[in-house]
């Protein structure tokens, strides 16, 4: 079927513009393989998005379907309330407590997404505090342009302003500190290392104007991601941790989209010595074959809750599919192909390709800044080089630049006038030589679109 005959379908999709799905064609993907995906149309595109962040193992993994397959055929669903649960659920926990060796945790709880993993560290957190006897201690501090879900309560631990339009968000007890991103905040002749500092002060400003005891923890991505690919200024979580660990606060790892692999480490904070108090996991757990998401609880925090369930009764948070036999099952071979390919050092043998193939365009004049590590990057479009001499709104040079991508054969992720990429994992040298290409093409259409309009605008 033609993609003409999806115009104005019947899906409210989710960050999509009411105009989008009336007023244009939507993509409609149909199969996927590798680092490809082929739209209805049978055209064929390199996903350097790996989905959305996720599909690590590209798009045709045999073990994973087959471990899918041989699930369904088990035992295609249990749930795992009332002391009742399958094995795939137990042995994924065991395996993840195993794998994540930054700091000791506790205990894996199971959710469908990275969004419900954020909205449940708000519950353990504030459950946590009240049974400590602390029942002020619950406020939140995220970073500006940040983004944690886009569920009730995590949208309010994002940054992002289009998250919080209308939603009467962010919730009241959510605070927002420095975003760290070097290039668009430093001060001029401030080093990464003074710029971290400078930021870790006034994070301890904020924490003392609201008062140590009503702030209950910290959430942080290690690089974050759809907040425009910001990797930390040098020595920014060393210094942070140290203000949040000198006030009892807890320090939430958002490793949604830098687990497993991404970043060159198993875990973002294995690179960037994060030692956290609970983790947030999804996207690359499964390889998105199957929904599903984790946290991981420090033992000191699930002693607390272990102590208090046993003197209130039931520790009463849990979705219907926490923990679903399945998805466990696919995310179970998925880390095991992880371990036996060595996931990390094939990151580390293709992501110099990726990072030095496109930062070569980085001096082009509507560059601001491109940024990134491992097997991801951004790319900010400005003016003058400079962060201070953004392109007119109107312009749309981000989604120009995508369309151009799109035409070529790539996808990308666009947020306004920042581009994002993720490739999979397998992804091959030749296919990030394609990528290089792709990028250089739509580039240059983007330069000449961009001329255009400042000649016009004369």
């Amino acid at each position: 079927m033609n993609a003409n005959g999806f115009k104005g379908h019947d899906m409210l999709a989710p960050f999509t513009a009411g105009w989008q799905t009336t007023d244009s064609n939507p993509l409609v993907i149909e199969k996927s393989e590798g680092s490809y995906v082929y739209d209805v149309n049978g055209k064929k595109y390199l996903d350097s998005l790996a989905g959305l962040w996720c599909t690590a193992l590209g798009g045709s993994e045999p073990r994973l379907v087959a471990a899918a397959m041989k699930q369904l055929n088990t035992l295609p669903f249990y749930h795992s309330f009332w002391n009742r649960t399958t094995k795939p659920s137990l042995d994924l926990a065991k395996e993840l407590l195993e794998m994540f060796t930054a700091n000791k945790m506790g205990r894996a709880f199971f959710t469908n997404s990275g969004s419900e993993a954020n909205d449940t560290h708000v519950k353990l957190v504030w459950y946590y505090n009240n049974a400590l006897g602390r029942p002020n201690k619950k406020k939140f501090i995220a970073r500006a342009k940040s983004y944690h879900g886009s569920t009730l309560i995590a949208a309010s631990l994002s940054g992002l302003p289009a998250l919080h339009q209308k939603f009467d968000l962010p919730a009241p007890f959510v605070l927002h500190t420095d975003c760290p991103h070097y290039w668009r905040f430093h001060l001029p002749g401030e080093t990464e290392e003074e710029f971290a500092t400078r930021l870790a002060n006034n994070l301890e400003n904020l924490i003392l104007k609201e008062g140590p005891e009503t702030i209950a923890a910290f959430i942080a991505e290690p690089v974050m991601g759809a907040g425009g690919v910001i990797p930390p200024p040098a020595t920014y979580f060393e210094k942070v941790q140290a203000v949040v660990k000198k006030y009892d606060i807890l320090f939430i790892a958002d490793e949604v989209i830098c687990a497993f692999g991404r970043l060159g480490t198993m875990f973002g904070c294995d690179k960037y010595g994060i030692k956290p108090d609970l983790v947030s996991l999804a996207k690359a757990l499964s390889s998105a074959y199957m929904p599903i998401g984790a946290v991981l609880v420090s033992p000191e925090i699930y002693d607390v809750i272990h102590s208090q369930s046993n003197k209130l009764g039931s520790f009463s948070h849990g979705f219907t599919y926490s923990g679903h036999p399945v998805s466990c099952a696919v995310a179970l071979e998925t880390l095991k192909i992880y371990k036996e390919k060595n996931i990390p050092e094939q990151v580390n043998k293709i992501a110099p390709k990726f990072q030095e193939g496109v930062k070569a365009f980085a001096n082009s004049p509507i560059i601001g800044e491109i940024r990134g590590t491992g097997l991801i990057l951004g790319t900010e479009f400005a003016d003058n080089k400079s962060p201070n001499d953004p392109f007119p709104p109107e312009w749309g040079v981000g989604a120009y630049f995508g369309a151009q991508c799109e035409k070529h054969g790539m996808l990308v992720r666009v947020a306004g006038d920042n581009i994002m990429m993720s490739p999979p994992f397998i992804m091959t040298p030749e296919e990030v030589d394609e990528l290089i290409e792709i990028y250089g093409k739509a580039l240059k259409g983007t330069e000449e679109r961009v001329l255009e309009l400042k000649s016009q605008k004369k």
